[in-house]
């Protein structure tokens, strides 16, 4: 019978008591792996669910040929540190069992100020504004995977780089990360070379989330949207006024509105051309039995399947600006939806501010309110709402995409912007625009299907 948890223990010729500590005290537990992999002499109980791979120098070394070994279902990455507790284990292990997480990550917040879990805490303020990730601690010697999740994760790091790296590198494909209280028995041992390596590795990774498959140039920018999070949530309650139970999102990318349409829904279909995003959200809503990835171009979906779904509302959130023949697809959404069924779109507005981001980013065009009438009532539509949004971010665009020609949205100006988005919000509900950088449609199926 394969065991349920692996517990690695990378160690050093320093550690290597701790290590051997810890490996005494699971050596009883039968369904528990424990796997010490590192260099110098270890002291090591002879037990059969304990394994010893010497001569193995360097933490990401030692976790990647740990890793090829591994026969749990969930791995705990344990540091041979003996400030910390293996009675922790149960409790980083159980959010993975209940499938809640992918990733659970101990929290020290109430173990005191010592210098090293000092530094760890500010590595981790770092480590949060790479990744954005909801996490204190992201850098605690304590903590657990599924690991198939970990295992999917290309790591290059040979050093103690590696803690941040895996990080980066599961918030990078969407996995979900959580975490949990552990304490400390005394404060952990981090030297200065480990801490100095991590914030390279984090600075290395700080304007694009890599994860050792991207070539996909439009990921940085949509990695930089998801991390707006009060804009989005300002585009989830447009949408959100206008939806129905049962919901296709046309092009989901890494799911940034998809988890703002999800709550309450009784299906929700997220439609993506591209594997590389598809993977992704199957990871983001691992759990969500009612939230449905689909691995499709619109031109090639089974468009009869997707009727037998009794779908009432199509949503496309930048998206038909990504289609060749966007009156075709249109004419598509409303051969599966019924008389009264919905499209919900909104689009980048405005064709002279086309420039190297919307290139970037795949846009063939950018909407006049006209074009976008004509191509939703021009087949199958009656357009009940159309209004125009954002204002603020017209000159931001123009200055970036137009005049200094850059690939993405800057990472600090989006910051910033969306530190003001809910003023924007609440300033554009009461006043109706003349002009703005999108257009938000909302238009009712007329008739029979086309």
């Amino acid at each position: 019978m394969s065991p349920s948890v692996s517990i690695v223990i990378p160690y050093t010729p320093l550690s290597a008591p701790a290590a051997s500590r810890f490996a005494r005290a699971l050596a009883q537990r039968n369904e528990t792996e424990v796997i010490l992999v590192g260099d110098g002499p270890l002291d090591a109980p002879s037990s059969p669910n304990v394994q010893v791979i010497p001569g193995v120098a360097g933490k990401g070394v030692a976790i990647r040929t740990a890793l090829d070994r591994v026969k749990g279902g969930i791995t705990v990455l344990q540091d041979a540190d003996g400030a910390y507790s293996l009675e922790s284990c149960e409790a980083l292990c159980r959010p993975i069992q209940e499938d809640r997480a992918d990733a659970v990550f101990g929290n020290r917040a109430g173990a005191g100020l010592g210098a090293s879990v000092l530094a760890d805490r500010a590595l981790g303020q770092v480590t949060r504004f790479v990744t954005d990730v909801p996490l204190t601690d992201p850098l605690c010697g304590q903590r657990a995977f599924r690991t198939e999740a970990l295992k999917s994760v290309a790591l290059t790091s040979d050093d103690d780089a590696v803690d941040a790296e895996i990080v980066v590198k599961l918030a990078a494909q969407l996995y979900r990360l959580a975490e949990v209280p552990v304490g400390l028995d005394t404060p952990p041992h981090q030297p200065l070379a480990s801490q100095w390596s991590r914030l390279r590795t984090l600075v290395r990774y700080a304007t694009v989330r890599d994860d050792a498959d991207n070539q996909h140039e439009g990921y940085t920018t949509l990695e930089r949207m998801d991390g707006a999070t009060n804009y989005n949530a300002w585009l989830g309650q447009r949408f959100r006024e206008h939806l129905g139970r049962r919901v296709l999102e046309i092009g989901a990318g890494i799911g940034t509105i998809t988890e703002k349409l999800e709550p309450g829904l009784e299906l929700l279909i997220a439609l993506e051309v591209d594997r590389f995003y598809v993977d992704r959200l199957k990871n983001k809503f691992r759990g969500r039995p009612h939230v449905r990835p689909y691995l499709s171009d619109v031109a090639l979906a089974d468009w009869e399947s997707l009727k037998a779904e009794r779908l009432d509302t199509i949503v496309l959130s930048n998206v038909l600006e990504h289609i060749p023949d966007d009156a075709s697809a249109v004419r598509r959404f409303r051969q599966i939806l019924p008389p009264g069924g919905r499209v919900l779109v909104l689009v980048p507005a405005l064709p002279r501010l086309f420039g190297s981001i919307d290139e970037a980013v795949g846009h063939h065009r950018r909407y006049t309110k006209e074009g976008l009438i004509q191509v939703l009532e021009g087949n199958g539509f009656e357009v009940e709402t159309l209004e125009w949004m954002n204002l603020v971010g017209v000159p931001g665009w123009f200055m970036n995409s137009r005049v200094m020609r850059r690939r993405s949205v800057p990472k600090l100006q989006l910051k910033v912007y969306d530190r003001l988005a809910p003023l924007f919000a609440k300033a554009e509900s009461r006043v109706k625009l003349p002009v703005g950088m999108s257009l938000f449609a909302v238009a009712r199926a007329t008739g029979g299907a086309q």
